[in-house]
C-alpha cells in the first residue's frame, strides 16, 4: 500500500463520518433502551433464581441457560424472522431492542444475584431481628451494598451492548454498522467507512468507561 491509497481511505473515512455520527444515537438508543429494560427484568430473574420455590428456580435457570448459551445473533433471528410463523410479527426496531433486552437481562441477572449472595447473611439477620421485612431488608439493606459491588459489572454490559447494537443491523436497523454498508454500497470502499464506524464504538465505548470510574469513585467514597 502506498501513500497514496492509505490518503485516500482516511479520506474516505472522514467523508462517512458524518454520516456515521447521524447513526450514532440510534446505536446509543439500542444500548441503553435495552439497558433500562433489561435491569429489572434481570432483576425479577435473579430473584427468581433466589427463590425457595423449585419451579421457580428451575424456569429462571434455563431462560439465563438458554439465553447465555446461544449466539445474540441466532437470538434476533429467532424474533424478528422466526416469531412471524408463529403470528407474531415485530418491526425491525422492536424486534431488535427485545432481543437485546433479553440478552441483556440474562447477564444482568447472573451480576446482581451474585451481587445480592455476596452481602454478608449476618446483616440480613441482623435486620430480621430488629424487626424489618423480607422487602424492607432487601430495600434498605441488601440493594444498596449490592449496587455497590455489582457497578463495575454492569457498566461492562453496557459497553458490551454498545458494541452488541451492530447485530442488529442484519435485520435492516440503520444504526452505526448498517450506515457504514449503506455508505459503503455508495462508495465501493470498504476500509474507509468500516474504520469510521470502528473509531466510533471505540470513543463510545472508553467515554463509557470514564463514566463507570467515576461513579466507581463516587461509591466508594460512600461505603
Amino acid at each position: 500500500m502506498n501513500s497514496g491509497q492509505l490518503q485516500a481511505m482516511l479520506e474516505s473515512a472522514w467523508a462517512a463520518l458524518p454520516t456515521l455520527l447521524a447513526a450514532t444515537p440510534v446505536t446509543l438508543g439500542f444500548a441503553l433502551g435495552a439497558m433500562l429494560l433489561g435491569l429489572p427484568l434481570g432483576f425479577l430473574v435473579a430473584l427468581a433464581r433466589l427463590s425457595r420455590f423449585g419451579a421457580l428456580r428451575g424456569l429462571s435457570s434455563v431462560f439465563v441457560s438458554f439465553m447465555r448459551g446461544t449466539p445474540l445473533l441466532v437470538q434476533i433471528f429467532v424474533i424478528y424472522y422466526g416469531l412471524p410463523s408463529l403470528g407474531i410479527t415485530l418491526n425491525p426496531v422492536a424486534g431488535g431492542v427485545i432481543a437485546l433486552t433479553l440478552n441483556a437481562a440474562a447477564y444482568l441477572s447472573e451480576t446482581i444475584r451474585a451481587a445480592i449472595l455476596s452481602v454478608p447473611r449476618g446483616q440480613r439477620e441482623a435486620a430480621t431481628s430488629l424487626g424489618l421485612s423480607a422487602g424492607q431488608t432487601m430495600r434498605l439493606i441488601v440493594l444498596p451494598q449490592a449496587a455497590r459491588l455489582a457497578l463495575p459489572s454492569l457498566s461492562n454490559t453496557l459497553i458490551g451492548l454498545v458494541k452488541d447494537t451492530s447485530l442488529v443491523s442484519v435485520i435492516t436497523v440503520v444504526e452505526l454498522l448498517r450506515s457504514a454498508q449503506l455508505v459503503i454500497a455508495r462508495t465501493f470502499e470498504p476500509f474507509g467507512p468500516y474504520l469510521a464506524a470502528a473509531l466510533i464504538y471505540w470513543v463510545l465505548s472508553s467515554l463509557l468507561e470514564v463514566v463507570q470510574r467515576v461513579l466507581e469513585r463516587r461509591f466508594s467514597r460512600g461505603t
